[in-house]
């Protein structure tokens, strides 16, 4: 059983440090894959909070079927696309303002490193919401396409296919600014 789904065990069991731990382990990468929806961090933060809210007040049974870090991505999805459902309107945050420097030890290979992420951010930001949802999730949350496809209830082969066409997006997106990313 992997540690998400341990602590999850331990808040059911009563051991309220369990979603302590919880919270503190996904947090940060869940408000990220949200924002992908609602292109806002602000917005996406409240509705990890949402989903954090949802598991201490409902408690949802994890079945196992599944890693538990795709159980609970699959339910801020959820949240994320009923919210979205309700409130049509929405507005956008630039991307850049999640980013701070905090490497003081190196601030030249820190600031290459914060603008390279800036310039692949906002180039995320420009493709379809599917392709940038489709790479936050494989590629900097490291899902396996099953999980990915898991959360965003789709096939593995269409995600395959959506995988293919967002990096080929996103390479044609930051070649359009002179930038070539690593690793695409």
């Amino acid at each position: 059983m992997e540690n998400g789904a341990e602590n999850y065990k331990r808040f059911l069991d009563g051991d309220n440090d369990g979603m302590t731990e919880i919270i503190r382990e996904y947090k940060d990468g869940l408000s990220l894959y949200l924002n992908s929806f609602v292109r806002n961090i602000c917005l996406a933060e409240e509705l990890m909070e949402e989903t954090f809210v949802s598991l201490v007040m409902k408690k949802p049974k994890f079945s196992g079927k599944s890693s538990f870090k795709t159980w609970l991505y699959a339910i801020g999805r959820n949240i994320t696309l009923d919210y979205m459902k309700k409130n049509k309107k929405h507005q956008s945050v630039p991307i850049d303002e999640m980013y701070e420097m905090a490497d003081e030890e190196n601030i030249e290979r820190s600031y290459i490193r914060e603008e390279n992420k800036i310039h692949l951010h906002r180039a995320l930001a420009k493709l379809k919401p599917v392709y940038s949802q489709v790479l936050h999730l494989s590629y900097l949350e490291g899902f396996t396409n099953s999980e990915t496809a898991c959360i965003m209830q789709r096939s593995n082969r269409q995600i395959e296919n959506l995988i293919y066409r967002a990096k080929k997006a996103l390479r044609e997106e930051l070649e359009k600014e002179g930038f070539v990313y690593e690793g695409l």
